[in-house]
């Protein structure tokens, strides 16, 4: 289905962004793998490796320029093309408003918005020239719906819905698409550390009553990564159950 793409996924050290990895290399694609922790992402990219796929992994930090400069000099030197760019990467620093640090603020929005702007920014040029790409931004419900104690967090996410409408309709001409995913909860290391009263509560909001699994995002992202999906573009694509209609 992407055989012979190349696909950059950020912040692929585990949870989502590992399960998008590994879905992108079994339809094909050529992976580059990334986040801060060069040992975590290294070992995704051997295991894949031992199964037959090619995978590269290389250490960037998203909220710092120079280091996207660089993850994008690596991918185009080993693979000379970029045909999909899936923004993964974010963090949290969760607390009510009244007790948020101004550097807490920062960190999130660097990271999780202006970060998804350095990646799509520095991969345009070559998109532009080959006329064809396909950039996902994961974006969150809470992004849609808001949550106590996450407005770093929802800002940074709802931000990611608004640039990826903009950046489809500027970018579109030159056949690239960008749209972008709003799970819902996802089990991963991050909901497994929601009390256990607080996640029964959530489950009533979900009409399939469960929660997701990463491979629920992982097979969107193929989805919107495929020639299936070419005629898609400024969209956001909730995977969340039902908890946001």
């Amino acid at each position: 289905m992407l055989t012979g793409k190349t696909a950059i996924v950020t912040g692929a050290s585990r949870g989502i962004g590992a399960a998008i990895a590994r879905k992108l290399c079994e339809a094909g694609s050529n992976v580059v793998i990334c986040s801060r922790s060069d040992e975590a992402v290294a070992a995704i990219a051997d295991a894949l490796n031992s199964e037959g796929y090619t995978a590269i992994s290389t250490a960037a930090d998203i909220s710092r320029k120079g280091d996207v400069e660089a993850l994008v000099k690596t991918t185009l030197g080993r693979f000379s093309q970029i045909d999909i760019l899936v923004n993964n990467a974010g963090i949290t620093r969760d607390t009510l408003l009244m007790r948020l640090k101004d550097e807490d603020w920062d960190a999130v929005l660097q990271t999780n918005l202006t970060g998804t702007m350095y990646c799509t920014r520095a991969v345009l040029r070559p998109m532009i020239r080959q006329r064809s790409g396909r950039i996902i931004n994961i974006s969150s419900v809470i992004g849609v719906m808001g949550n106590p104690g996450q407005a770093s967090y929802a800002a940074a996410k709802a931000g990611i819905l608004g640039f990826t409408k903009t950046i489809a309709r500027e970018v579109g001409v030159r056949g690239i698409t960008v749209n972008a995913i709003a799970p819902g909860f996802i089990t991963t290391d991050m909901t497994a550390q929601i009390p256990e009263q607080h996640q029964n509560q959530l489950l009533d909001l979900i009409p399939l009553r469960r929660f997701g699994g990463p491979e629920d995002v992982a097979d969107a992202v193929c989805f919107l990564a495929s020639d299936a999906a070419r005629y898609i573009t400024g969209q956001t694509l909730h995977v969340d159950g039902g908890m946001v209609m």
